[in-house]
């Protein structure tokens, strides 16, 4: 039986950067793309949480991945882009430097965390897929949010 691409299984991922590193999350946990305008800094609030916005009458709480990946400042010339995602009921927005395009790739092309990935990003990340000349990180939305098991092993 020759096999073709309609009865493979694909998986579309929304791209983004982060610092210098691109990263897949996939296209059903993403519910908006989005400018945040005027964030409302938390206090108290853990260092990743960038502050709350309001989305068309919802309350989003932003959450600064360079901060969550301990990846450096963001530089301020650009403004940041946010990924619209819902987790155990509530709106969130995941800032990022740049969105990118929305990729099909076939679920055999993701692979395991390789061991030497930097433990910042293997934390959060479900697999990577081989693109040519790089790397795509699959991020896994729910340990992105799971803030409160970072703080217990901190």
């Amino acid at each position: 039986m020759i096999k073709n691409e309609t009865t493979e299984q694909l998986t579309e991922y929304v791209t983004v950067v982060i610092g210098a590193q691109l990263f897949g999350l996939p296209i059903a946990r993403v519910q908006d793309v989005f400018v945040p305008d005027r964030l409302t800094r938390v206090p108290l609030a853990p260092p990743e949480v960038a502050g709350i916005l309001n989305l068309r009458g919802r309350i989003v709480t932003a959450i600064d991945m360079r901060r969550r990946l301990d990846l450096g400042k963001r530089d301020d010339a650009q403004p940041p882009m946010a990924i619209g995602i819902e987790y155990r009921g509530e709106s969130y927005g995941l800032l990022v430097d740049t969105v990118g395009e929305v990729m099909k790739l076939p679920n055999r092309a993701c692979e395991i965390r390789p061991a030497n990935l930097d433990p910042r990003i293997a934390r959060v990340a479900s697999g990577v897929i081989r693109l040519d000349g790089q790397l795509l990180v699959v991020l896994d939305v729910d340990r992105v949010l799971d803030m409160k098991n970072d703080a217990v092993a901190a």
